[in-house]
């Protein structure tokens, strides 16, 4: 059984530095960022740990091996030298697919057959097995990736994505990806202990990320992992991992976290969701106009992922809504205000400039995330 393993935290592009600063957060060290993905290094018990508490990652792989390969036989042999039989079993299935970009080895199935070959003919000699593999055992996604020739060889220990956080029951017609979410709450500097709004909250997903992180709750509590069933991982390491989770979350902690919608039934889904998330009725759920937000605390948290109108005839009616926030936040200084879109003339629209500005990717629409930091009010000295 290997002691120490390369795990990479796959990420959307923009969101490299928050998944680094997350795996920092766990203990783990040596973590280097890449384009897509930050890397590290830790024992084991790490692969459990990082799919529960990750928010913002998209997937956590394992990283069997890294070479050249400019060609079919060098691929081959390289991939016959790794130590496949410390992680898959003698019955495991372990399908094996691919991608090449801007590479010599372009065929991708090509690439995919001959990585399996490979694998099977170094488990068949190291597993003492003459004639086939079964694979009955159980599921290694094995993955190779080529990148200007050169070859990435990783096993997926997530299965669905880390976004998949095993609660919406329902969503609207643009959801926010759960994970993306996520780091636009993690970008904010908000406390629990300050009112958290989005007053466009669609199926309720930021909302529920806030609470989640709130309440200190692991995002993959709620679900399970492909390498659940992985051999080499004890399950010791799995049932400490969860009991971890278990003792770390903060469920006594009070939220003030509203979510607010135009439509009946998008408030509908969001409660719902909330509900499957176990927050029960921690998140208060509204059906209003937007024109209708008036904070009532001095100071407080807007958050929100409002629609972008993409489509030609919702243009006007989102610009007029975009006009229309700035107008009441202006009554509201001291709070903080963070709009993820893809309209590029938003910060005129809302009628000031934001006080930073973040590229990220919703999907593949390219956004910009404004963020406005609340004033801070003057403390008035007592007793004069």
């Amino acid at each position: 059984m290997p002691k120490k393993v390369t795990l990479i935290a796959t990420a959307a592009m923009g969101l490299e530095s928050i998944v680094s600063k997350e795996v920092k957060a766990l203990g783990y060290e040596n973590v280097e960022v890449e384009n897509g993905r930050v890397v590290f290094e830790a024992d084991v018990s790490a692969i459990p740990r990082a799919n529960l508490w990750l928010r913002t990652a998209d997937r956590v792989k394992l990283l069997v091996g890294r070479f050249k390969a400019t060609s079919f036989d060098q691929l081959f042999e390289e991939t016959k030298a790794l130590p496949w039989e410390s992680f898959i079993e003698e019955d495991g299935e372990f399908p094996v697919i691919g991608k090449s970009v801007k590479s010599k080895l372009y065929s991708v199935p090509d690439c995919q057959a001959i990585v399996k070959k490979a694998i099977v003919e170094r488990l068949k000699k190291k597993h003492g097995v003459a004639s086939w593999l079964k694979e009955t055992g159980s599921f290694y996604r094995v993955e190779v990736a080529i990148h200007k020739d050169e070859a990435l060889l990783t096993m997926d220990t997530s299965g669905s994505g880390l976004h998949k956080r095993g609660y919406r029951v329902g969503q609207g017609e643009a959801p926010l990806k759960e994970t993306l979410a996520a780091a636009l709450v993690q970008i904010t500097n908000w406390h629990p202990d300050k009112p958290f709004v989005d007053p466009f909250c669609g199926s309720g997903t930021i909302a529920i990320e806030a609470a989640l992180i709130g309440q200190n709750i692991a995002p993959g509590f709620n679900r399970e992992f492909a390498s659940e069933g992985w051999g080499f991982i004890p399950q010791k390491a799995w049932d400490d991992a969860f009991q971890e989770a278990e003792d770390a979350a903060n469920y006594d902690q009070p939220l003030d976290i509203t979510g607010s919608d135009l439509d009946p039934k998008m408030i509908e889904i969001a409660r719902k969701n909330a509900m499957e998330a176990g927050l029960g009725d921690l998140v208060t759920w509204k059906q209003m106009q937007m024109n209708d937000l008036k904070p009532k605390e001095d100071s407080g948290y807007i958050v929100s992922n409002p629609p972008y109108g993409e489509r030609i005839g919702d243009r006007e009616e989102v610009e007029q809504m975009y006009r229309g926030l700035g107008t009441i936040m202006r009554d509201y200084p001291s709070w903080s205000v963070y709009i993820l879109t893809s309209h590029e003339g938003f910060e005129k629209l809302y009628g000031q400039s934001a006080t930073k500005k973040r590229k990220l990717f919703n999907g593949y629409i390219k956004t910009d995330y404004y963020q406005y930091f609340g004033k801070k009010k003057k403390q008035t000295a007592k007793g004069f």
